[in-house]
């Protein structure tokens, strides 16, 4: 003996659910790829621990380089490599005082980073 089987059938209002338009934002091709870019800068374990310490002692305003090494583990030139990335990616701002340069977060851009990939209504405009 043989069966069949058979697919269960959709309904009008389940096929209406399936294929509804998209109702919050998406990201165009300029954005998707500046955002990709400041992901990158964030997807390495050593840059997220500075990025974190950076924000730890945000209500110093800045934090110099020199404190940054060592809890790293790494050499200076490392983590000087690892903070140019951040900054270049525009979520770090670096001011030079003598021979140490400081490092800041940019509230702005860790924001809309988060803002540009967590879901919620399209914007108006």
């Amino acid at each position: 003996m043989t069966t069949t089987r058979t697919r269960p059938v959709l309904t009008l209002t389940d096929l209406a659910a399936c294929c509804s338009p998209t109702t919050g934002r998406v990201l165009g091709q300029s954005e998707a790829e500046r955002l990709a870019g400041v992901l990158k800068a964030l997807a390495e374990p050593n840059r997220l621990r500075l990025v974190s310490m950076i924000a730890a002692n945000d209500a110093a305003g800045a934090t110099c380089v020199c404190d940054l090494i060592e809890p790293l583990g790494l050499s200076q030139p490392t983590v000087s490599h690892h903070l140019k990335v951040l900054t270049d990616a525009g979520l770090l701002a670096r001011e030079q005082r003598g021979k140490w340069a400081y490092y800041a977060l940019v509230p702005a851009a860790l924001a809309a980073a988060a803002a540009a990939i967590t879901p919620g209504p399209a914007a108006d405009g």
